[in-house]
């Protein structure tokens, strides 16, 4: 019976190349992306047409301070605001981040606001 010893493999130290980092450097910056986009409302295809067919415009520093807004009421645990503005009157589902429909404040006098639990005075 031979028995044969097996030589001792000398621990080197592997080297990896760096573009481990940038493979993850680039994921960073598309989950940050993917985190901005969600922070934004959408506009249901309801609210659009009601938008248009009143011609209520809102610029784009308006909608990130309603934005804004959404973010500190849906913290305090609003899931349906209503957001009251000089023009207009929104209702948005907080969770999904969706404006859901919007009028005129003409007819925002008018009416009365169901399914919201709180309210936002712009």
């Amino acid at each position: 019976m031979n028995i044969y010893t097996v030589p001792l493999h000398a621990n080197h130290p592997t080297t990896y190349k760096q573009s481990v980092n940038k493979t993850s450097h680039s994921f960073n910056e598309h989950l940050q992306q993917a985190i901005e986009g969600t922070k934004q409302l959408k506009i249901s295809k309801h609210a659009n047409e009601r938008l248009n067919e009143r011609q209520i415009s809102i610029s784009a520093e308006q909608w990130q301070h309603i934005t804004n807004k959404v973010d500190m009421a849906q913290q305090k645990g609003v899931k349906q605001p209503l957001v009251l503005m000089d023009q207009a009157a929104l209702i948005i589902n907080a969770k999904n981040r969706t404006v859901i429909t919007a009028m005129n404040r003409m007819e925002a006098k008018e009416q009365i606001f169901t399914n919201i639990d709180g309210t936002i005075v712009l």
